[in-house]
Formats: structure tokens, sequence, C-alpha cells
């Protein structure tokens, strides 16, 4: 998916796609987890009425996500799941209280062990979808060319260019988030990965009965 295409319709196919793609991944676990991440979380944060908040278990929970979703990096596991409950508690609930305000929100999560811009993405993206999208390294290839700078400041340019696609696809009666096209990005990305790796399988299994 180029992402300078503004063809609303060609955004809303590669975004209606994203339960297809995780379910052929062929990670069981995921399909459990994007689910929890993407319907289940979000409720969970917002009924916590006055002070929304997120707890270690949920944390944990997402961070699988994050893993099973991109690359497995179980260390950063073993450093969330092992965070004090009260320190998770305070640390979400500033975070949260800052936004619109994207840089502090991130600064506020990130004093937490294992969590670095990435994972502070993924924990407001579940609270503010229509703030801060999850910084996945597809979705960052398609924006700015690069996926290898997990920075604050490289953040921030991100989440920039996301609000303003979110908007303008908006502008033709859609609502689009920049977590919509986040989603959209990797689904594409990844999407087009598996092609590709179906069609390798399939010209090889073709040299293979040739011989």
């Amino acid at each position: 998916m180029d992402f300078k295409v503004s063809d609303v319709k060609q955004w809303k196919e590669a975004l209606s796609s994203y339960d297809t793609t995780i379910n052929s991944m062929n990670k069981p676990d995921l399909v459990s987890l994007d689910y929890f991440y993407t319907k289940e979380l979000p409720s969970i944060i917002h009924q916590r009425n006055p002070n929304p908040y997120i707890t270690t278990p949920e944390l944990s929970k997402l961070m699988k996500w994050k893993l099973t979703r991109g690359k497995w990096r179980p260390r950063l596991l073993d450093f969330v799941s092992s965070i004090d409950e009260e320190t998770v508690k305070s640390a979400s609930e500033k975070a949260f209280k800052s936004l619109p305000e994207v840089s502090k929100a991130i600064s506020e999560l990130t004093v937490l062990k294992g969590v670095g811009p990435a994972t502070a993405s993924a924990v407001l993206a579940a609270y503010a979808p229509d703030v801060a999208p999850f910084m996945s390294d597809e979705a960052m290839v398609a924006a700015l060319g690069n996926s290898k700078d997990y920075t604050l400041k490289q953040y921030l340019v991100f989440v920039d260019k996301l609000q303003a696609k979110a908007k303008e696809l908006s502008a033709e009666g859609e609502v689009f988030t920049p977590s919509d096209v986040e989603r959209a990005l990797w689904s594409s990305a990844i999407g087009a990965k598996i092609v590709a790796s179906s069609n390798t399988d399939t010209k090889s299994s073709k040299k293979k009965r040739k011989r």
C-alpha cells in the first residue's frame, strides 16, 4: 500500500483485510491476543472512570500481542511482567491524562522497564486510537521509509503523518483514525509478504516436480 494513495476505497479494502491477515499468519495465539487488544482492552480501560489506567497483566498481554504480531523479544515480556502493579497503574493513568499531548504521554510510559516508545504507543493506541497509532515496523516503513529509529522524536513525526492521512481519508464522509491507517498499512504489507512467500513455495515445488 503506497502511503501517498488518496483513494479511500483502497484504504478501506486494506483495513477490512486486517482480520484475514491476522488469521493467515499461522500464529494461533495471535488471533486471541489481537481480539483482546483491539476489542476487549479499549473498553476495559474506558470503563475505569474517572481515571483510566491499565494493569500489569494487561500490559504483559499487550506486550505479548506486540511481539507475536511483530518480532519476538522474550526479555521485554519478562521485564513488563515483573513491574509492580501500582507503578503500571500510576504511569498509565498519567499518560492517558496527558493526551492529546502525545510526547508527554509517551514519556510517562517509558519510565517503565521494558517499555520503549513502540510499546508505549500500543498502550496509547488502545486507549485513544483517534490520537495515537501503534508504531509498527510496517507502518513506519510505509509512512517514513524506514523502521530502524524507535525514538520519541521519530514517533512524533510518524504520528503527524498518520493523523494527517486519517484526516485526509475522513474528509470524504468516511471515518478513519490514525490507528485505522496503521492497521491498513500493516495488513497491506504483511498480506503482500504472505502472497510473495506462497508464490515462492509454489515455484520451488514446481521445480522439484520437474526434477
